[in-house]
């Protein structure tokens, strides 16, 4: 019996370390499994579309994260930068081309699989960043992504080990030292740096129903918590208009933007880029509006946030 119990002990005992190592073996593959935000360089180095089209692509797929999708983009084309044949019109000397270098055959073999999202080219276009970018998500989730095995699909996207660590090497750096917005224990985060301009309150005659932040066109605006978008679009007033739905029912509202790097139904982190501060709508230079509502209505932001240990805005 002591016997039998020693055995059945070694056996747990090297059951649960191989369970550990098979986790941090995954863990330095795939990042620790939550979406993490984009690092200094992944923001400095990835075009704001194309930023946002990784992110709103990778969800497509269990396994896959952003960072990954973005990386093969970057290897490829330099997310469409490259100045070659077949990134932009007609092919390369093998075939491929668009943005994520695919060829036509397997393309329409991956559209033919996963009906892509609207957004794109009517019909679906391998240079279109959109199409292109969902159908490499897809054929990385088909090569192997959605069982596990990164290293098998991105392999597959291109058969060469030196692409597989190159990706994932890029992937890591795009991954690494992720820029952490100052948030609270609450998971508040300030939408954009600017500088505290017309206020929650009364305004000439009417009421201000949040804060104005003043910054150039072109600022990050990111998700002020985590939540779903409820809108992106145009929207009177504002131009255009951002609105996310957080836990517990609390709605913020992003206007006067220059572009919108979201779509309904998306999940969001807090901080996660979701549109560029601009001066469209009924406004009087470039600012943020931001605002928030609660189930008793518009909520003073600077005071909501204060009430977290955050400051919103500077001035």
């Amino acid at each position: 019996m002591r016997l039998a119990a020693s055995i059945a002990s070694v056996l747990l005992l090297v059951f649960v370390t191989l369970i550990a190592a098979i986790t941090a073996t995954l863990t330095s593959v795939f990042g620790s499994g939550s979406d993490s935000g984009p690092s200094p360089e992944a923001v400095a180095d990835i075009p704001a579309d194309y930023l946002a089209l990784y992110q709103q692509a990778a969800p497509v797929c269990p396994g896959l994260d952003w960072p990954v999708l973005a990386a093969v983009g970057k290897v490829e084309t330099d997310h469409g930068r490259l100045d070659a044949p077949g990134v932009h019109n007609g092919e390369n000397s093998a075939g491929a081309a668009g943005p994520m270098q695919f060829l036509a055959p397997t393309f329409a073999s991956v559209v033919a699989r996963h009906p892509l999202p609207p957004g794109g080219a009517s019909p679906p276009s391998r240079y279109d960043p959109h199409d292109a970018t969902h159908a490499a998500a897809f054929y990385l989730c088909d090569s192997g992504a959605r069982d596990g095995d990164l290293r098998a699909a991105i392999f597959g996207y291109n058969h060469a080990d030196w692409y597989v660590e190159k990706v994932l090497a890029q992937a890591e750096r795009y991954r690494a030292a992720a820029s952490t917005p100052p948030a609270s224990q609450g998971g508040w985060a300030v939408p954009a740096a600017g500088r505290c301009s017309s206020g929650f309150g009364p305004r000439d005659g009417d009421f201000h129903q949040g804060q104005d932040l003043a910054a150039p066109i072109g600022t990050p605006i990111g998700a002020a918590a985590e939540g779903t978008v409820l809108d992106a679009g145009p929207a009177s007033g504002y131009g255009l208009r951002v609105r996310v739905q957080h836990p517990g029912g609390t709605v913020t509202t992003y206007g006067h933007n220059h572009t919108n790097h979201v779509t309904p139904g998306q999940p969001v982190r807090a901080g996660q880029p979701i549109a560029e501060v601009g001066n469209r709508g009924q406004s009087t230079g470039p600012h943020l509006h931001f605002q928030i509502d609660t189930d008793g209505g518009p909520v003073d932001p600077v005071a909501f946030y204060a009430q977290r240990g955050l400051r919103l805005c500077v001035g």
